[in-house]
């Protein structure tokens, strides 16, 4: 029986959107197990979730192993514990990192964004993970979430696109978590009367659009912004922002939910992204969606969300007015939202990942 082993350093660090898909796909993985749907190969595998001592207990599992292994931390305990204890076997990292030496690895690799946008990055951190993905694309099965990054890593690693896999994002979690409407109540918004951007101030997530747009919407709608930065990754980078605009950092899933339920639009005005999750998120609560009118986000959206461009604010700011007018979302566009997001299940992406195996 083949040994699968999973690599966990993503229970170790703070939860963002790449940690949120590992730990989904995991679970994912564990329920094919449990219905019996594993490709025929893997039929009887040992699947075993190694982690660092630091990794927290997380994850709802039934047939995945949770073993705890070295003592090391970060890069080297991926380089060294974790690339010893997994030498038996197929080993799948899902969160961008992973030891460049196993001989039969799978990695998913979320962006090609070092890459084509290095200004993004500090020069260390930028520098550092050119060099593990040129590494990986020598070592390892690249894996990633979208098929427009399918084609980017493919130019920019020099690997042919039918090598790299897709295994997709999805927005369910967020279904399963009750809204805490108290959020409206703290922040003072008025159900309905205010925008919502995910994504704080890093680079790519073009923010200071949202924040030169709402200067010429009416005072009484406020632009709310959730989301922390860490400045050693993404540089410093200070938004253009006016008393309108609502920074709350990083707050639950519950009032991340309530938002969305009650947000006149959620705005996404990303310059680059390798999936694009925020989108599908605002479709479970029914919240109207105006995304940048980049490749991947026409991919992930398709016909249910507006499109506006990533450079101008006046535009972004025009079909924020035409939303307000709007009101809330029509049967037609429920509908349309419904389709796009039905696309994308944990269970379907996680079927895709272990087909690649």
């Amino acid at each position: 029986m083949p040994d699968v082993f999973i690599n966990g350093r993503f229970l170790s660090q703070p939860v963002s959107g790449v940690q949120r898909f590992a730990a989904e796909i995991v679970e994912a993985i564990d329920q094919l197990i449990d219905r019996q749907q594993l490709p025929e190969r893997l039929r009887g595998a040992n699947w075993t979730l190694l982690v660092p001592p630091n990794a927290e207990d997380r994850l709802s599992l039934k047939h995945v192993r949770v073993a705890k292994i070295g003592k090391r931390t970060g890069h080297a305990w991926d380089q060294i514990d974790l690339a010893m204890a997994a030498r038996s076997g197929i080993l799948v990292s899902l969160a961008n990192s992973g030891p460049v030496l196993h001989r039969r690895h799978h990695i998913v690799l979320h962006d090609a964004q070092v890459f084509r946008h290095p200004e993004f990055f500090s020069r260390s951190y930028g520098w550092f993970h050119r060099c593990l993905g040129w590494l990986y694309a020598r070592t390892a099965r690249i894996i990633t979430v979208s098929y427009f990054s399918r084609r980017e890593l493919s130019d920019v690693l020099n690997i042919p696109v039918d090598d790299i896999s897709v295994c997709s994002n999805s927005a369910e979690h967020l279904a399963r978590i009750p809204p805490d409407d108290a959020v409206l109540r703290r922040l003072n918004l008025v159900p309905g009367r205010y925008f919502l951007a995910v994504g704080s101030n890093k680079r790519n997530k073009n923010i200071e659009l949202v924040a030169r747009a709402i200067k010429s919407l009416p005072r009484d709608y406020p632009l709310v912004i959730v989301g922390g930065v860490n400045e050693r990754v993404f540089g410093r980078n200070d938004a253009t922002a006016d008393d309108r605009v609502i920074p709350t950092g990083h707050i639950s899933d519950a009032s991340i939910t309530a938002l969305y339920s009650h947000a006149t639009a959620l705005i996404f005005p990303s310059l680059y992204e390798g999936f694009g999750v925020p989108p599908l998120e605002a479709m479970v609560f029914g919240c109207p969606v105006i995304v940048s009118d980049i490749a991947v986000l026409r991919e992930v959206c398709g016909d249910a969300a507006e499109y506006c461009s990533s450079t101008d604010p006046e535009h972004l700011a025009r079909l924020m007015r035409e939303r307000i007018e709007k009101g809330a979302l029509s049967e037609a566009e429920l509908a349309r939202q419904l389709a796009q997001r039905s696309r994308y299940t944990w269970i379907s992406s996680a079927q895709a990942l272990v087909d690649s195996l």
